[in-house]
């Protein structure tokens, strides 16, 4: 591949250098996947107003999401196993949104530690909870977070069981992968990858091991999951979580009218249309479909945010556009992390930057503050 022009051309780089069980996991969701295709597909449907003879020059792409200034309307999301896409992964993802000036989202379910990132970083990142039955890890948690100094804390509430995802299963996914003929078939395969993952000791989930009670290794994610989350998280919990945590809080999961107006009534900071990439509840809408509703229910009450099917710079506008104020990428950086470790995270970027502001400008508007639904076809006057 001698240019890479698109997101696409990453996914397609990532999949030629990412052990098969790790890509899959990446690149997948529950059943039949009509969710995860419909998160892609639905954007293609929004059509874009252009317009002509109109000052295209100082434009800008910066704005705030929950008050923090960000370089774009664009964070990094919350993936699990980043750290397997390639080694270090959610420490070198970090370090690019940094330099970029977009937040990175930590999750609970990573490779390398909130400790890891906070040790190669100098700026405040986001970390995503997850509420386990065991409260006593989950405090800890939230205690880790605030001593590295995060910025925001990120509360997945469409978790609470895990949807079932058919090439998990079929792939025998763990972290670190098992030594078995056909693991280690994927692995020998990808030689470049395994190099990296030899010179790091970070190969299992460092959130957990050595830190959740008498876990001192942790191989199967979904056999842990499934003892440990929690399917009785209800709205009640999101108080004593806000209250320990004390500071900026992102309710992330919501995909209904009805949830969005209960979760203005929290005093979180903001939420986050999304359906888990489409890895959770197989047949609900795509995220993007549900914005406008949601954005038109509580957008007046409390800041609204966007994830699932991002894979450009003119997606991350069409949402800004349906109403909003920052949107989160996940597939787009890991492949860009698969494909090319650091640079390639920062190559995502670059992508979706490019395409947004080239896109803004022939909607005719020079800012990003200024972009709204009067650049959809379908809302125009």
């Amino acid at each position: 591949m001698t240019q890479i022009l698109e997101i696409r051309d990453l996914k397609a780089l990532a999949k030629r250098r990412v052990p098969k069980l790790f890509f899959d996991y990446a690149d997948s969701g529950a059943w039949t996947e009509g969710t995860y295709r419909a998160n892609e597909e639905d954007f293609s449907k929004i059509k874009l107003r252009q317009r002509v003879l109109v000052d295209m020059t100082n434009r800008s792409l910066e704005t705030t999401m929950i008050g923090q200034e960000v370089s774009m309307p664009v964070a990094l999301a919350p993936t699990g196993l980043t750290g397997m896409q390639h080694a270090d992964g959610e420490m070198l993802a970090a370090q690019a949104a940094e330099a970029y000036g977009v937040p990175f989202t930590l999750s609970t379910m990573s490779i390398c530690s909130i400790e890891d990132v906070a040790s190669v970083t100098t700026k405040p990142f986001w970390f995503q909870l997850y509420v386990m039955r065991e409260r006593g890890f989950v405090l800890d948690l939230i205690d880790r977070a605030k001593a590295a100094k995060c910025s925001a804390l990120v509360l997945t509430l469409d978790l609470q069981i895990l949807g079932q995802r058919h090439k998990d299963l079929r792939n025998g996914l763990s972290a670190p992968p098992r030594l078995t003929p056909k693991h280690l078939w994927m692995m020998a395969t990808r030689p470049r990858w395994c190099m990296k993952m030899l010179g790091t000791k970070r190969r299992t989930f460092r959130n957990i091991v050595g830190h959740a009670k008498g876990v001192t290794e942790l191989s199967s994610l979904p056999s842990w999951t499934a003892e440990q989350f929690d399917p009785q998280l209800s709205w009640k919990d999101v108080e004593w979580i806000k209250e320990r945590w004390g500071g900026p809080l992102i309710l992330k999961g919501i995909l209904d009218p009805e949830d969005a107006k209960m979760a203005a009534k929290t005093g979180a900071d903001a939420i986050v249309v999304s359906n888990h990439g489409g890895r959770q509840l197989d047949g609900a809408p795509s995220s993007i479909s549900m914005l406008p509703r949601i954005v038109d229910a509580v957008g007046d009450q409390i800041e609204v945010h966007l994830d699932g099917g991002i894979r450009s710079g003119q997606d991350v506008l069409k949402a800004v556009a349906l109403g909003a104020k920052g949107t989160f990428i996940g597939r787009p950086f890991l492949y860009g992390l698969g494909a090319m470790g650091k640079e390639g995270v920062t190559l995502a970027l670059d992508i979706i930057r490019k395409e947004m502001d080239i896109t803004m400008a022939l909607c005719g508007k020079r800012r990003i503050a200024d972009v709204s639904r009067d650049i959809i076809a379908d809302y125009a006057m």
